[in-house]
């Protein structure tokens, strides 16, 4: 490498003078960058010495703009068939927060601290959850980038946002007084649909989306076990799980199994065999799916889909699941979701489908 004085004279006449630093990069391609400033040149110089002796620099002349690198990402996405919902929220990622901040910065003028101070500026300005948020999107735009050799190093992977404890907090779930409440109302009127809804959340633990992606060949009623492998997004298109993890198989007591052969018997035929079709009999939406539960919850504490799903892990964890097995019944992609959200509940080991129901009635 190299530093050496340029002048000339501008086409009105001033004299001019830059730096320019003269190098070749880990490829060996020749490089130039120019400074107006002696000490700006040889900071520089130093910078990209140490940097391609690691094989991690880029010239600017052959990186992108964090803007561009946005838009390369989210094409990358929409090309997966990713869920509608998460692309169209790292879209808003990209639109108001990343591209404001930094999005006319070149890929290769990007440095941990910079990245840092942008962090520290979305913290102030956005709640911590979206600010992580933001910063895995801003990470993974820029990794993309990477494996297409439009930067040499991903610089915001060092930037790690501890969790705050204020986020910590214990999920709410329903009381046994309100589930028994939801049981005793769906078993005192004659709505078979919604009574196997709120059976089967209950006791399966399922998402909103896997409940309305629902088979009946996903349903052994004689077995007392549902399969769940698939699900339905927002658009109401039927897909696998959103990951490996989601595919797993459920025991259900004796109390579901019976509410789910009354629907059986009920629900109309139609083509797509789904267990909780919409009335015209295509993939219900999830409002109309919290439909199906309104007669049934007119006299009991509303509760959500979500409600459900906490109440069942909770069943399962006071029965004495060991936290592997709630994480698989969940669904869940790792150990570590299970314990951030349900770890102040687990206390002993092993047990069965039906001890949900023996938990849920046990004596308070």
């Amino acid at each position: 490498m190299a530093i050496r004085k340029r002048e000339w004279t501008a086409p009105n006449g001033t004299e001019k003078q830059a730096w320019l630093v003269d190098y070749r990069d880990q490829a060996g391609k020749r490089r130039f960058k120019q400074f107006a400033r002696k000490k700006d040149a040889e900071a520089y110089e130093l910078s990209a010495q140490s940097e391609v002796r690691a094989g991690v620099h880029t010239a600017d002349s052959a990186s992108i703009t964090v803007g561009q690198a946005a838009d390369n990402w989210l094409a990358s996405v929409r090309a997966l068939d990713r869920e509608p919902t998460t692309v169209a929220a790292y879209e808003q990622h990209v639109r108001l927060h990343i591209k404001p901040k930094c999005g006319g910065r070149k890929l290769s003028q990007l440095t941990a601290p910079m990245v840092r101070t942008i962090t520290d500026e979305w913290l102030d300005e956005l709640s911590r959850p979206m600010a992580v948020r933001v910063l895995r999107s801003l990470k993974a735009l820029i990794t993309t980038a990477q494996e297409r050799g439009q930067v040499a190093q991903n610089v915001a992977l060092a930037v790690k946002l501890a969790k705050s404890s204020k986020d910590r907090g214990k999920v709410q779930i329903p009381s046994k007084a309100v589930l028994r409440a939801i049981l005793k109302a769906a078993d005192g009127q004659n709505h078979p649909k919604g009574r196997a809804l709120v059976y089967l959340a209950l006791y399966s633990g399922m998402r909103a989306s896997e409940l309305r992606g629902l088979s009946w060949s996903g349903v052994d009623l004689q077995a007392g076990k549902v399969e769940v492998y698939q699900r339905a997004d927002a658009k109401g298109r039927i897909g696998p799980p959103k990951s490996a993890s989601g595919n797993r198989t459920i025991g259900l007591p004796s109390a579901a199994v019976k509410a789910l052969k009354e629907w059986k018997l009920a629900c109309p035929s139609h083509g797509l065999d789904l267990v909780f079709p919409s009335d015209k009999g295509k993939v219900i939406s999830h409002r109309g799916l919290m439909q199906v539960l309104e007669p049934v919850q007119q006299d009991a504490q509303r509760v959500t889909m979500h409600d459900f799903r906490h109440a069942a892990a909770s069943l399962w964890i006071e029965r004495g699941l060991n936290p592997k097995r709630v994480q698989y019944l969940m669904g869940h992609g790792s150990i570590q979701v299970t314990f951030d959200t349900y770890g102040h509940l687990f206390e002993t080991e092993d047990a069965d489908a039906d001890a949900m129901e023996a938990a849920l009635f046990a004596e308070t």
